[in-house]
């Protein structure tokens, strides 16, 4: 999907206070720009809450031309408001709209960078609800193929030369990078597709990225994401 297409997955972001809604808007746009991202925070005047018809004119937005939704929401009462507002929509909206098991924020930024790279509704919530497993105790990862160096993955690395980092932003233009190739990409060890992932590395300036890749696309999703290292992520 090129940057100019719109994403087919909206994301209806629902929180008890606008500010909170527009700040979690604002921070997945950054990484995901070509994504619909509504807010529905806060009351209808202003306070603390939740409103239906700002979550039912979200959700109706978010439909528009074709489009699924993902809505998250931050406490259990803006659920409950959200589940609300599917009961009452229109079958053929709410058979395309989500409500995510998921964090606001990480789900919010990780299903955005999924749903930028063109997914479809059930990978995007997927997406979502893996931020989730994110917090405490070891990393929670997909499986890993074991494999021996004869066994068709391909290998690379390639030093990291931001001064912060695989920090947020280079994370999301790697996870929006790679969904472009028939490829499955894991950067020490991480899955290169997970902007959470990704940054949980801890990775720094001078740190070696280990990249093994398979799939039809190995060699230029390799390629790729090692120019796109060198190159510093536009921040050197």
């Amino acid at each position: 999907m090129s940057e100019r297409e719109p994403a087919p997955v909206a994301l209806v972001l629902v929180s008890h206070s606008r500010a909170i809604a527009e700040g979690a808007v604002d921070l997945a746009g950054q990484m995901a720009p070509g994504v619909l991202l509504l807010a529905a925070g806060g009351t209808d005047d202003g306070g603390l809450g939740t409103s239906y018809d700002a979550v039912e004119a979200a959700v109706t937005r978010a439909v528009a031309d074709g489009r699924s939704a993902v809505v998250l929401a931050d406490l259990g009462s803006a659920v409950l408001t959200a589940e609300s507002v599917l009961d009452l929509a229109d079958p053929d909206v709410a058979e395309r709209v989500r409500i995510a098991d998921a964090p606001f924020v990480e789900g919010a930024v990780a299903a955005a960078v999924t749903a930028h790279g063109g997914a479809d509704l059930d990978r995007v919530l997927a997406a979502a609800e893996h931020a989730g497993t994110m917090f405490g105790g070891d990393q929670v990862r997909p499986a890993a193929v074991e494999a021996a160096a004869d066994d068709g993955v391909v290998r690379g690395a390639v030093t990291l030369r931001n001064p912060l980092g695989l920090h947020a932003r280079p994370a999301a233009i790697v996870a929006r990078m790679l969904a472009a190739y028939d490829a499955k990409v894991r950067i020490n060890g991480a899955n290169a597709a997970s902007v959470l992932e990704l940054m949980k590395l801890g990775a720094t300036q001078g740190d070696e990225l280990t990249i093994e890749v398979e799939g039809p696309q190995a060699t230029e999703a390799r390629d790729a994401l090692v120019a796109a290292v060198q190159e510093g992520f536009g921040e050197v």
